[in-house]
């Protein structure tokens, strides 16, 4: 299957795959950092199980253009969203789509599901399943402090993340691109967490408290580790990530 591409706001560059067969059910996929970019395997399954799928690169990283962090990220989702029903290019050929009347539905994990979170506020967002997601930059773990891990990506990934240390440290303030202080805007009953107790990277009891506040779904596993969004694959989530959509 071919993986197809577009961008969205001019500067969004995002891969996409139609459904298999006709729908306008979409998932967007919002993915960790810092990660290479590819999801070949999730987007061929989601589209033959029926969905529109999109991967979008944040903007200042990777294909897209702008600075990374510049906006909170989430707002990469929303104006993602904003273009679905006006219509999009397939950009090997021009060909454009629209989706109209769409149910939408994020998968995330860790970095992108804090933009799965916010970007739930919007009502067009039907659902967000999130696996290891952080809800709280202020509580993160001592394996991969913020310090750190700006050094890590400057150096690592270079110019897949175009930043500056002002605004990486917008996330050490605790008050931007920061789910836990939104809980109160937050509908519970669209979110469903999966977070592992040994998970080294982002810790499961801000999630736990995350949880009690907005009422949202959640199973801990004592074992799992920093659970990538790849994990959807597996059968035992799929039916999971089935039955909470129904609800």
């Amino acid at each position: 299957m071919y993986i197809l591409r577009t961008r969205f706001k001019k500067e969004i560059v995002c891969e996409f795959l139609p459904p298999a067969r006709k729908s306008n059910r979409v998932i967007i996929l919002t993915s960790g950092i810092p990660s290479v970019p590819a999801k070949k395997e999730v987007m061929e399954f989601l589209s033959k199980k029926g969905y529109w799928v999109f991967f979008p690169r944040y903007r200042g990283t990777w294909e897209s253009d702008g600075r990374f962090l510049k906006i909170s990220p989430h707002k990469d989702i929303i104006d993602i969203i904003d273009q679905l029903p006006k219509g999009f290019p397939n950009l090997w050929n021009n060909e454009r789509f629209k989706i109209q009347s769409g149910k939408i539905y994020i998968i995330g994990s860790s970095f992108g599901g804090a933009a799965a979170l916010l970007a739930s506020r919007d009502a067009r967002i039907a659902k967000v399943f999130l696996f290891s997601p952080v809800i709280d930059w202020q509580a993160l773990s001592k394996v991969e402090p913020l310090d750190w891990l700006y050094d890590f990506m400057k150096t690592a990934f270079g110019n897949g993340y175009r930043l500056n240390r002002a605004s990486w440290n917008k996330l050490k303030s605790g008050r931007f691109y920061n789910p836990i202080r939104h809980t109160n805007e937050i509908d519970g009953r669209k979110v469903f967490i999966i977070h592992a107790k040994d998970d080294k990277i982002t810790p499961w009891r801000p999630a736990r408290k995350f949880a009690r506040l907005t009422g949202s779904k959640i199973i801990f596993l004592n074992k799992g580790g920093h659970m990538g969004g790849s994990n959807i694959l597996r059968p035992v989530y799929w039916k999971r990530f089935q039955k909470f959509i129904k609800i």
